[in-house]
């Protein structure tokens, strides 16, 4: 059975939701509450080399510390290294859920990409 990792917010809906679809496909979950334990910049890096995204992408872009923060204004003008380090700096930050075997990675949950990334295992 194959573990994928899900960085995730238990009482977000949407990772309610990515879970369950997870699970019924068959997989194995190893679950890190953003809110409870921020990643680390190292384990965001490895985020963007996996997914091919900008770290931009990772940003949590509805969440109240975002607005907070400003961050719609100030992101254009931080370079890569400050956004990794805001988004290891609070995991309030993160879009979730951030799930990952390892070598595959998604942000988000849309339905079709689960069952494009991550399709049935016929457990």
């Amino acid at each position: 059975m194959t573990t994928l990792d899900v960085y995730y917010y238990p009482k977000c809906g949407t990772c309610r939701k990515a879970l369950k679809h997870l699970q019924t496909a068959g997989y194995e979950l190893r679950l890190h509450d953003l809110f409870e334990q921020a990643p680390s910049a190292g384990e965001i890096r490895e985020w963007l080399e996996r997914s091919g995204l900008e770290a931009k992408a990772f940003f949590n872009t509805s969440g109240e510390v975002y607005r907070e923060q400003g961050l719609k204004d100030k992101l254009p003008k931080m370079d890569e290294a400050d956004k990794i380090a805001s988004l290891a700096g609070n995991g309030r930050l993160v879009k979730r859920p951030v799930v990952t075997d390892g070598t595959k990675l998604t942000v988000g949950y849309k339905e079709a990409e689960y069952n494009r990334v991550w399709p049935a295992t016929g457990m």
